[in-house]
């Protein structure tokens, strides 16, 4: 399959700016109508329903402590396919301009979804992200906070079960994730808060990418999109996955995060050099080199004691 091929769902937490505000911002992009659902719990949803007839929700996070009640808006995109990307970062840019910020509290979800998804590639995802999990937080720019508690690195038990007995079937996968069979999953069950999260998927055929820091920079967005894309593009192609940690090193992370973009998940070319930037601009090192660019070997100065080379001349 191609990485065009994968539909995807975002979830953008922002401060500074009220829900009404940031709701009409999405309409200035998409136009249709905004409603004011609220009445729903603590959420207070504001809904656009935009000019193809599609729901771009606004809601409440209650995650988001750094400013008051009010002040806390998550943008729920629709489901939305490669070619709906730039219409989406008009949105962001909307969504900014209209005063709207992100700071440590937010953060970006990616929801991802394809009718021919296996319990073998869900699998061949998780370990694949497990194995490159430190380079991954490291190229997001996930901070300590968020890694504790809202985007947890992924469960070794788990690795070790879908690899001792790789999955057949949806339920057994369903048994792995959570140690038991789950038939009606919870919304809120504890195990979503992982930087891969299934509990989604069983909830709603959806997985979920949760490692991404708030950013209202609109190619920022498309690159974390285009990496989810691509990773779960990685997994439903490849027949098998290692779930052998990878070290990270500082000195070399640049160009180990380089390989990974363009060998295993093939963001290269023209197409995903600017998603590319952006994942590696937090990256330290060199990325055409390992270790950095060789030093130019010193040229051996020349033999004072040497005999003179006798020159002829030809007539």
């Amino acid at each position: 399959m191609q990485i065009q091929e994968v539909r995807f769902g975002i979830e953008l937490e922002t401060v500074s700016r009220d829900r009404g505000t940031v709701a009409r911002a999405i309409q200035s992009v998409v136009g249709g109508e905004v409603t004011h659902v609220g009445g729903s719990g603590s959420f207070d949803p504001w809904r656009v329903v935009d000019d193809k007839g599609r729901t771009w929700n606004v809601v409440a996070d209650a995650s988001l402590t750094s400013v008051p009640a009010n002040l806390r808006a998550e943008v729920v995109s629709p489901i939305l396919g490669y070619d709906d990307i730039p219409e989406l970062q008009n949105v962001v840019r909307a969504v900014r301009r209209c005063g709207a910020a992100t700071d440590d509290c937010t953060g970006i979800h990616v929801h991802l979804s394809h009718p021919d998804i296996t319990p073998k590639a869900l699998a061949n995802l998780a370990k694949l992200i497990y194995k490159q999990q430190d380079i991954i937080y490291a190229a997001l720019g996930v901070n300590q906070h968020r890694m504790d508690r809202y985007c947890k690195p992924i469960d070794p038990a788990f690795i070790e079960r879908i690899t001792k007995n790789p999955p057949r079937t949806f339920r057994q996968l369903n048994i792995q994730w959570y140690g038991r069979y789950v038939e009606h999953p919870q919304r809120y069950d504890s195990s979503r808060y992982s930087i891969l999260n299934y509990n989604g998927f069983f909830l709603r055929n959806a997985l979920e990418l949760r490692a991404y820091a708030g950013s209202l920079h609109a190619g920022r967005v498309k690159a974390v999109i285009l990496f989810s894309m691509a990773l779960l593009a990685r997994a439903m192609n490849c027949r098998g996955a290692s779930a052998k940690k990878r070290k990270y090193d500082p000195a070399s992370a640049r160009y180990d995060m380089r390989v990974f973009l363009i060998s295993a998940l093939k963001m290269n070319g023209p197409e995903f050099k600017t998603a590319r930037m952006h994942l590696l601009r937090l990256m330290s090192g060199d990325s055409a080199w390992k270790y950095g660019r060789p030093m130019p070997k010193a040229k051996k100065p020349a033999d004072e004691n040497a005999a003179p080379v006798e020159v002829c001349c030809g007539a």
